[in-house]
């Protein structure tokens, strides 16, 4: 399962869409807009997209997990603005044991924010900055 929106996120569904009865855990990854951010105040972010390529991207990321560890994999992505305490990302992976899950989880999340084309700019009191990796450029 894959869904890239404007909406908020529930990660419940995602947990829906990849548990089975032959499932004996899922891990999750629930990211939230944080209130500060390389020494600065943050209000919200917004993610901008190009949605039909993060699309297929993130189906290949699906498929991978699959390929690689033979488990289920939803990502939910959400984009636009995002106040501080709402989610912006999901991804959950489901198997027989946690070993598995925990280590395609944790690739898939890492993945996803390195090869994904989804920007993100802060939102500060000062200003606001896209982020490119551990690097805050000025939008102004």
């Amino acid at each position: 399962m894959v869904l890239l929106t404007t909406e908020p996120l529930q990660p419940q569904q995602a947990v829906d869409a990849v548990m089975t009865d032959s499932d004996g855990a899922y891990v999750q990854f629930v990211g939230v807009v944080r209130d500060h951010s390389k020494g600065r105040n943050v209000t919200g972010l917004e993610y901008q997209v190009y949605a039909p390529m993060a699309t297929a991207q993130m189906e290949k990321l699906v498929v991978e997990v699959q390929t690689r560890w033979g488990l289920a994999c939803a990502i939910l992505h959400r984009y636009g603005f995002i106040p501080v305490g709402e989610i912006a990302v999901v991804v959950c992976v489901a198997s027989s044991h946690r070993a598995e899950a925990f280590e395609a989880c944790r690739w898939a999340i890492d993945t996803l924010k390195a090869d994904v084309p989804i920007w993100k700019k802060e939102f500060c009191p000062d200003g606001t900055f896209w982020i490119e990796g551990d690097e805050a450029i000025s939008a102004q």
